[in-house]
């Protein structure tokens, strides 16, 4: 109804207060014909006072009127920072600014990806030191190359070119040979760029300079005896790196690692160090006859302040053994790896079987229990939960299973064993009955059928024709071949 009726109009009033050096606004609206906006008011037993409701009124107001402060509220509003860009906002900015094509768009998000400009965090990308310092290096020194505006320009000339309306040609020799051209730019350039000055990303409030090496980025820092390097974690963004990290990644290779106590047992000392991959406890120091020693990376949410030495320890023991499995007898044991903590049951040449844990599950404290009952859960249905039926309509005539109505992603449906019929269009779940949810189960299965015996004919179709044409061209070859043998003969006798 809406689209037959009439534009609404509508007087949109701001007015600015000037008080010395501020200024205060004030937004109004005002409805002078409600046109479509009638149609807009469903639910509402007063279409009037609904339209009116829409409305923001302001007072009788001229330019340069005074006017009389009663009172003052100050209200705090905090803004919240952008969002990360996941793959889907990425290629809807793409889109937006005229850059790629949809047959482009994974290769871009992949290239970005594999190079380390960014770091998949859940659906975020998450940007890197290097994809800073290469940012960095080409608006400073290649600003029109990197522009937005310049790659839309170029993706419109190439679809030019590709339908004929440009020369590649030309195009591509002023691209790259031109006064202003990549050769002449990259030539004008490299004498005034600083390899130093390049790889370094410069973030606010950090003393210390943040440099890309081979080997990642690292941070560098000068003291009394010279510079200090120390490398960053994998897992520390820029948006993450602060002075409190930085003090420690620097304390820790100037001073050592720090020592939370002795183990119980060998006596060594136990450390806390920060490494490319995170926090770790350390057992002893790294000798020319123990280059290795024995680490162990602290679970997800334990941070170097909260560890304890009782836990390093525990942690260093991995894995652990929590006993035998009662029908094979092979040992079960209970560990931290790459995906966290998990227990396993080891069945030697027979192979392992894995199951995670849960969050309420302590991977030092679990038992052998509470392992055999998760190594009982079938693999992919932990945590899953069954979903339950809406209402119950009774036992199936053909083999006493339940039938029932469940909710799910796509509507209301009955389901009996594994097959699952939509309720037609305008019932509810109160209105189906167990002789209806048989015809429409009964409908479903029948269609399946169908589907089956159509998909199995035109395999067999396809099997036939296969083996025709390989018998065909098994004919061809064979005449082909006997072909070559006559010829071969006749040139023999020929010669002779």
């Amino acid at each position: 109804m809406a689209t037959q009726m009439a534009e609404a109009r509508q007087t949109h009033i701001t007015v600015q207060i000037e008080v010395e050096d501020a200024v205060f606004r004030a937004s109004g609206k005002r409805i002078d014909f409600p046109g479509f906006f009638r149609a807009y008011v469903e639910g509402s037993d007063d279409p009037d006072a609904a339209i009116e409701n829409q409305e923001v009124l302001l007072p009788v107001l001229a330019v340069g009127d005074g006017v009389n402060c009663g009172a003052l509220e100050a209200i705090g509003h905090e803004t919240q920072p952008p969002a990360r860009y996941t793959e889907a906002t990425l290629v809807k900015t793409l889109e937006s600014e005229g850059i790629g094509r949809p047959s482009t768009y994974a290769s871009v998000i992949g290239t970005i990806i594999d190079r380390g400009y960014v770091n998949a965090n859940g659906n975020s990308l998450v940007p890197t030191f290097t994809a800073f310092a290469v940012t960095s290096l080409l608006e400073q020194h290649f600003p029109d190359l990197v522009d937005v505006g310049f790659t839309a320009r170029m993706e419109r000339t190439l679809d030019e070119i590709s339908t004929g309306e440009a020369e590649w040609l030309p195009y591509l020799r002023t691209f790259y040979s031109g006064d202003s051209g990549l050769e002449h730019q990259v030539q004008e350039r490299e004498t005034h760029i600083d390899p130093a000055e390049a790889r370094t990303v410069n973030l606010a409030d950090l003393a210390a300079k943040v440099r890309i090496g081979r080997y990642g980025p690292y941070i560098e820092a000068e003291n009394e005896e010279g510079p200090v390097k120390a490398s960053i974690p994998q897992d520390i963004s820029p948006a993450d790196l602060d002075g409190d990290q930085v003090e420690l990644l620097l304390r820790q290779k100037t001073e050592g690692p720090e020592k939370l106590g002795l183990h119980p047992e060998s006596g060594e000392a136990i450390y806390v160090l920060l490494g490319a991959y995170g926090p770790y406890v350390q057992l002893g120091e790294a000798t020319d006859e123990k280059p290795k020693p024995k680490r162990a990376s602290l679970p997800k949410g334990v941070t170097p302040d909260t560890v304890t030495l009782e836990m390093a320890v525990g942690l260093l023991a991995l894995p652990r053994l929590l006993g035998k499995h009662p029908e094979t007898d092979a040992p079960i044991k209970a560990s931290l790896g790459r995906f966290g903590p998990y227990v396993v049951h080891d069945q030697g040449k027979t192979g392992k079987d894995y199951r995670s844990l849960k969050a309420e599950d302590d991977v030092l404290t679990v038992t052998l229990e509470r392992a055999l009952a998760l190594l009982a859960e079938p693999k992919g249905q932990r945590g899953r939960r069954k979903a339950e039926p809406l209402k119950a309509l009774g036992a199936h005539p053909d083999d006493g299973e339940q039938v029932a109505i469940y909710n799910g992603p796509y509507g209301h449906y009955v389901k009996h064993g594994k097959v699952n019929a939509s309720l037609p269009e305008g019932k509810t779940p109160d209105d189906i009955s167990l002789e209806l949810a048989l015809e429409l189960l009964a409908a479903k299965a029948g269609t399946k059928k169908k589907t089956t015996r159509k998909s199995s004919t035109t395999a067999k179709k396809t099997t036939k024709r296969a083996a025709a044409s390989k018998k065909t061209t098994a004919k061809k070859t064979t005449a082909k071949k006997t072909t070559t043998k006559k010829t071969t003969t006749r040139a023999k006798k020929a010669k002779e």
